[in-house]
C-alpha cells in the first residue's frame, strides 16, 4: 500500500439510527394482514346484506294536488328483485311476506324481476300471485326483462295477477277521490321495439288530480317532467350497490337512492331488493318501500 493511503476497513457500514430490517418486514406483513381481514370482513358483510332479505323503508311524499281523502294512502314500492341462479323462489317468498305484512292500498313493481326465461325461473317467480293489496298490483319492464324475453314474461306476470302497465295510464279512486297511476317502459325497450311513450302514457289526463309514473331507470323523469309528473317511482341503480358503482351511477342517473326533485317532478328511487353482478352490497341494503302520499294540508 502506498504511504498515507489508509487500508480499506473489513467492518461493514452500520445503517442509519432506527432502521430494523426485521421490524420493517414484520409491519409490512402485519399491514398486509390487517389489510387481507379487512377486505374479508366487508366481503363478509357485503355478502350478508347481498343475499339478505329486504329492510323496509317508510317514506313520506306530499303532493300538492293529493285529495284530502286521499291523505296516507300507501303504495309498496320493490325493484330490481333480480331471481336468477342465486334468488329464487325463496326470495320472492320473502318479498311478498314482507309486502303483504304492511298490508298497502297498492303494489308497484317498477322493472328489473328477472335474469332469465320464463322456462327457467318462472317457478321463482310465482310467489307474486299471492301478493294482496286494496288496488292491486302493477309492473313495468325494466331493462332485464327485455335481455330475458320481455314478451313471455309480460305474459307469465299478468298470468300470476300482477297488471303490467306499458305506456299505459289508469284512475285509482279512493272515497270519492281520485288519483292517475301510469307505467312507461324501460328505455332499452327501444332496441326492442317497445320504447317507452310518454305521450301515450300521459297526454289528455285531467292535470287537476296528481298523477304518479311508474319507470325503471330515474333518468326518464327528465321525460316526466316534461308531461307534468307529479311522483315517479323508479329503481335500476340499486343504490350503487358497492364502490366503485355507485359512482359510474351517479354519471348516469340523476338520482341514486331516496327522494330528489328533477326539474319539477319528485323522484324516489328505491335501492331494490336484489342484485346484479356479485351477491355483493355495501352501503346500500336491498330494500322494499311504503311509499306514504301525503295532502298538504299548510298549502
Amino acid at each position: 500500500m502506498s504511504e498515507g493511503i489508509p487500508e480499506a476497513s473489513a467492518e461493514p457500514v452500520p445503517e442509519a439510527p432506527g432502521v430494523d430490517p426485521g421490524r420493517r418486514l414484520f409491519l409490512a406483513r402485519s399491514l398486509a394482514v390487517a389489510g387481507g381481514v379487512a377486505t374479508a370482513g366487508v366481503v363478509g358483510y357485503g355478502l350478508s346484506e347481498g343475499l339478505g332479505g329486504p329492510q323496509l323503508k317508510r317514506v313520506p311524499i306530499t303532493l300538492a294536488k293529493l285529495d284530502p281523502r286521499l291523505n296516507g294512502y300507501r303504495i309498496a314500492v320493490v325493484s330490481d328483485i333480480h331471481l336468477g341462479p342465486l334468488l329464487g323462489r325463496g326470495h320472492t317468498e320473502r318479498i311478498v311476506r314482507l309486502i303483504n305484512e304492511q298490508q298497502a292500498d297498492l303494489v308497484a313493481i317498477v322493472g328489473d324481476l328477472v335474469d332469465g326465461s320464463v322456462a327457467e325461473l318462472g317457478e321463482a317467480a310465482s310467489p307474486l300471485r299471492d301478493l294482496v293489496s286494496t288496488h292491486g298490483s302493477f309492473f313495468v319492464t325494466g331493462n332485464h326483462e327485455y335481455y330475458s324475453g320481455a314478451q313471455e314474461w309480460l305474459a307469465e306476470v299478468e298470468r300470476l295477477g300482477v297488471n303490467p302497465l306499458r305506456n299505459e295510464r289508469l284512475t285509482i279512486e279512493r272515497g270519492g277521490a281520485a288519483f292517475d297511476l301510469a307505467g312507461v317502459n324501460d328505455v332499452n325497450g327501444k332496441s326492442f321495439d317497445d320504447a317507452p311513450d310518454f305521450a301515450r302514457a300521459l297526454d289528455g289526463r285531467d292535470t287537476s288530480r296528481p298523477v304518479v309514473l311508474m319507470a325503471h331507470q330515474p333518468v326518464q323523469a327528465r321525460e316526466a317532467a316534461k308531461h307534468g309528473v307529479d311522483l315517479q317511482l323508479s329503481g335500476h341503480t340499486h343504490g350503487g350497490q358497492m364502490f366503485p358503482f355507485h359512482l359510474v351511477v351517479g354519471l348516469q342517473q340523476p338520482v341514486r337512492s331516496g327522494l330528489e326533485v328533477i326539474d319539477g317532478t319528485q323522484v324516489y328511487t328505491t335501492n331494490g331488493a336484489g342484485f346484479w353482478g356479485p351477491p355483493v352490497r355495501v352501503g346500500a341494503p336491498p330494500e322494499v318501500t311504503v311509499v306514504e302520499l301525503r295532502h298538504n294540508f299548510a298549502g
